[in-house]
């Protein structure tokens, strides 16, 4: 009698080769394509949109990247223009940043850095030039604006001076004092000695809030009526005592309603 013997129902657990691979080493991720700006139509890029339309219809993060040229095979060039402007908190915080820090940023270095350097320089000195006619203020937004790119974002106290002529151009701009900025500490004279000696009949003094909130404190207020005394003694007007904010800014004459 033939014996037959009884189908094995269990599977076989004898693994695959591929999941023998599997097990061995982790599954290789596929590449990731990262856009470039390359891949953005040609009329939309910033460099063929400053050309047919103009460098004002361009935003700062466009202008940047033109300035920076290249970005990294993580990072294009308008991710990177970007990822500045917000770390370093606008334009003025890259004028103020020490050369160093700024090279060591992933996808800059020595070269870029430099051009970067050179172009926000020039722009600085372009509001201090005086081809055929001096930078003039006609309101206290105009001094405002003169000084608050350079004066929003450093991290510790400096004092400005705007000279002006007799039509509110500007003559002189002196950086006067850094560090604490008090009554203590300023002396009237050396305030009031650039437009003493270039015969000048106002000025314009600047100071920052390194916290960013331009409220004037008790200090502020004894260091501006000293300013005044100065003035009315040296018969040159004080048209306005600006602290320096970011973003705001509060002009003394309209807070102490002189």
């Amino acid at each position: 009698m033939t014996t037959i013997a009884p189908e094995n129902t269990e599977e076989d657990s004898t693994p695959t080769r591929s999941e023998a691979l599997s097990k061995v080493a982790p599954a290789i991720p596929s590449p990731v394509y990262h856009a470039t700006v390359r891949d953005i139509p040609a009329d939309e890029r910033p460099r063929e949109r400053l050309e047919k339309y103009g460098a004002e219809t361009l935003s700062t993060t466009d202008l940047l990247a033109i300035i920076l040229r290249t970005g990294t095979k993580a990072e294009n060039v308008m991710e990177l223009a970007l990822r500045l402007l917000t770390k370093y908190r606008g334009l003025g915080g890259l004028l103020n940043a020490d050369f160093a820090e700024i090279s060591n940023e992933h996808g800059l270095g020595l070269a870029k850095t430099a051009q970067l350097k050179a172009a926000l320089e020039l722009g600085k000195r372009l509001l201090m030039e005086q081809p055929d006619r001096r930078f003039q203020i006609y309101s206290m937004d105009d001094a405002a604006n003169l000084v608050r790119v350079e004066m929003m974002n450093l991290d510790h106290e400096e004092m400005h001076i705007l000279v002006l002529n007799i039509k509110n151009q500007l003559v002189e701009y002196v950086r006067r004092y850094k560090g604490t900025i008090n009554s203590s500490v300023v002396r009237s004279a050396e305030v009031f000695r650039p437009a003493v000696v270039r015969n000048c009949p106002h000025i314009i003094v600047c100071h920052n809030h390194p916290s960013g909130d331009p409220t004037p404190s008790p200090e502020d207020i004894e260091i501006t009526r000293q300013f005044q005394r100065a003035a009315d003694l040296l018969e040159i007007e004080l048209l306005d005592h600006i602290i320096i904010g970011n973003p705001r800014y509060v002009g003394m004459k309209d807070y102490m309603k002189w």
